[in-house]
């Protein structure tokens, strides 16, 4: 029979919890949040691991012989990468194998790539996929370029102030009115012929639909907190873009579009 001491024991619960932390810090939806964490911990010898989300904390109780451990971190979304959520996922389907024990579970998750797509790729792929939401809605080829402008420079100062660590509520406000002010100038100036459907292509960009999955898929499968807080932050991130647009079209007395 495998014996674990105390402290061979709190070391597995870290690593159970820095598991968790991870999925969740990367928008990983709940119920693979607790499976993971709770596999990998009877992976690596536990006989049973109990798992507490809320949503910007997580408890992991891990059970050894009737001897308990708990520790508790705080959560700190860091945005969407289903890269280091699939990494994760390949660590504890590699412990349960038998080909990872404690210090190679350890090893991997200290070395889990946290490296994104070229910011400049993401800005011209999302200016190119409104523009193509403009046209498949009708809109003409002057009114597609217009809409790649400015989703392609919303998604740039989205992106800066990310970087800056400015409220996500403050960043999605300014990117909705960059991209509002900058679709608008084609209705004022005119020299598009689909002014509209270009103001309204070119915030496609804002609307949350991750975390709006993920709160349903929550709810649906019985993690009621964690899923109403997430809607909770789409619904705010949708208000916050809608106030950005408000703004733009005040600003420049844009709204003639939706009349």
């Amino acid at each position: 029979m495998i014996e674990f001491s105390e402290s061979d024991q709190h070391r597995v619960t870290e690593l159970c919890v820095q598991t968790a932390i991870v999925l969740m810090q990367f928008s990983a939806e709940s119920v693979l949040v607790e499976s993971v964490s709770r596999r990998l911990g009877v992976a690596l010898g536990m006989d049973q691991v109990e798992v507490a989300l809320t949503a910007n904390g997580i408890t992991i109780t891990t059970v050894f012989q009737g001897r308990s451990d708990t520790t508790v971190r705080r959560n700190v979304d860091r945005g969407i990468n289903m890269r280091a959520v699939t990494e994760v996922q390949r660590i504890m389907l590699k412990a349960e194998e038998g080909l990872l024990d404690v210090d190679g579970v350890s090893r991997e998750l200290e070395g889990i790539s946290q490296d994104r797509y070229n910011r400049w790729v993401v800005a011209v792929m999302i200016g190119l996929s409104c523009a193509c939401f403009a046209r498949l809605a009708g809109a003409d080829i002057p009114a597609s370029g217009l809409t790649f402008v400015a989703s392609f420079v919303a998604m740039t100062t989205r992106h800066q102030l990310a970087h800056l660590h400015f409220n996500p509520l403050v960043n999605f406000a300014i990117a909705a009115f960059v991209a509002t002010s900058i679709a608008a100038q084609g209705l004022i100036l005119g020299f598009v012929g689909t002014p509209k459907i270009a103001m309204a292509a070119s915030v496609l960009l804002l609307v949350p639909g991750f975390p709006l999955i993920n709160s349903v898929s929550d709810m649906v499968k019985g993690y009621v907190n964690t899923g109403i807080a997430r809607g909770v932050m789409a619904g705010l991130l949708c208000a916050a873009s809608c106030a950005g647009i408000l703004l733009a079209m005040t600003v420049w007395d844009a709204w003639a579009w939706i009349k």
